[in-house]
């Protein structure tokens, strides 16, 4: 059994080990399932990771969280499987560095976790003889990042909520065009809509026996991979083992989650920048000790942001001693001068971002797509408010190419295409549309029985 236990942000009694809780996705009460503890990697096994591979690094990361529920020649050949692609970081001036998190399949940082999660819940179904349904939401890169990880697997089905008006079409192709184990939903309403009726859906009885779980994350089997390319960018950028500034893109708060998992464990942090677009609820709490979701959210070019209220500030809280539920409603205030000690957090409005994009492109001939523009924003504003830092590292999501014209239109260029989206736009689409209400999708998951 594994050595560490997971226990529901919501307060249920019940612990389960990683295998349980990566099944689950979601814990019996509506809760999040976090680690009663973080591993400590040492100064030591830190210090060695520079002359150490993407994989290999993970392996030390992940391993102590599995305990002994996977063989470990196993966890070594679905790691070196799952990131089988290039994790570049790019010095573009002075000690300040873009992580491009947009070299695996689908383009998203969403692959690194989508990828080996994937592997690990198709590893302990078949260990059991089960089958699965996963039943997730995205904003934008979720959804085709957890559809091609999953994609061909004969003991699991994938259904995928969007948006249908607020995700761009390269997006939506990366998810309607694949077929097969892969079911796509468009519903009629906001990303905030959408995880609201996944959530709904795994507490409802009458659906027990589709063994439902999830892909986004919601379920901490996307989280600690997330954990895992902090370590890496620290190794290339700071291999004497100094503290690094990170600003991250925050949407749904898992990226800035992996990133406190990584801290909590060892990793020489000297700020996380909590960069968000014009939702600005998390902000605004950081200001005020007041938490006041945004409902509806507010729809910005930052796309896979366009989050109202973010699922893991549940666990963002319960990290800082804090609870919140599902819904937004803080039970216990979480010690704020600690999260302020850790996290700088900022919002950039939609002018600011198309600002940035046209300024690291004349500047420094960088293309940054809108999510990771809004890193980039909030990067200089903390080193503008509290004095230059070097390392800083700034995490670039996606790839240019899936926002295409807004990039045009900011700096004239337009930005090729990976192989990987070269022939979407050929490829036949297959998906239903769905409004957004409750009803309608129990309706359509009932077909599944």
């Amino acid at each position: 059994m594994s050595l560490i236990k997971f226990f529901s942000t919501n307060g249920h009694l019940d612990r389960v080990d990683f295998k349980g809780a990566l099944l689950a996705g979601q814990a019996p009460d509506k809760g999040l399932y976090m680690p009663e503890m973080f591993p400590s990697l040492s100064p030591e096994t830190i210090r060695n990771f520079p002359q150490m591979s993407y994989h290999q690094i993970a392996y030390q990361v992940i391993k102590p969280y599995l305990g002994d529920l996977v063989e470990e020649s196993a966890l070594e050949d679905m790691l070196k499987d799952a990131y089988s692609y290039e994790v570049p970081l790019e010095r573009v001036y002075d000690g300040k560095y873009l992580l491009r998190l947009d070299r695996g399949p689908t383009c998203s940082f969403k692959d690194f976790a989508a990828r080996l999660m994937g592997r690990l819940m198709q590893y302990f179904l078949k260990e059991e003889g089960r089958s699965m349904i996963i039943l997730t939401a995205t904003s934008g890169d979720t959804g085709s990042a957890v559809a091609h990880a999953f994609y061909g697997l004969e003991n699991i089905k994938v259904i995928v909520l969007f948006p249908e008006s607020e995700v761009t079409e390269r997006q939506r192709r990366q998810m309607t065009t694949l077929g097969e184990n892969i079911y796509p939903l468009a519903v009629s309403g906001k990303f905030d809509d959408c995880q609201a009726l996944v959530k709904q859906a795994f507490v409802d009885p009458e659906l027990k026996g589709l063994e439902l779980s999830s892909a986004n994350s919601i379920n901490v089997g996307r989280l600690l991979p997330q954990a895992v390319y902090y370590f890496y960018a620290h190794s290339r950028v700071a291999p004497g083992g100094e503290e690094v500034v990170f600003s991250v893109p925050s949407g749904n708060f898992g990226d800035l989650m992996g990133g406190l998992i990584a801290l909590k464990m060892g990793l020489p942090v000297k700020k996380f920048v909590a960069a968000t677009n014009e939702n600005d609820e998390f902000p605004r709490f950081m200001q005020t000790g007041v938490y006041e979701p945004i409902r509806p959210s507010k729809n910005c070019i930052s796309n896979a942001m366009n989050v109202g209220h973010p699922s893991n500030l549940a666990r963002l809280f319960s990290l800082y001693g804090g609870q919140m539920d599902e819904t937004g409603q803080v039970a216990r205030q979480p010690d704020l001068s600690a999260m302020r000690e850790e996290i700088y957090a900022v919002s950039i409005s939609d002018e600011e971002t198309r600002q940035t994009i046209r300024e690291a492109y004349s500047q420094y001939k960088v293309l940054l797509e809108p999510h990771g523009a809004v890193g980039w924003a909030g990067r200089v504003r903390y080193l503008d408010e509290f004095g230059d830092w070097s390392p800083a590292v700034s995490l670039e999501t996606a790839d240019p190419a899936k926002f295409p014209d807004e990039i045009v239109r900011l700096t004239g260029v337009n930005p090729s295409l990976p192989p990987a989206m070269a022939s979407l736009d050929e490829k036949e689409e297959h998906y239903l549309e769905m409004d957004g209400s409750y009803a309608s999708l129990k309706n359509y998951l009932k077909g599944f029985f």
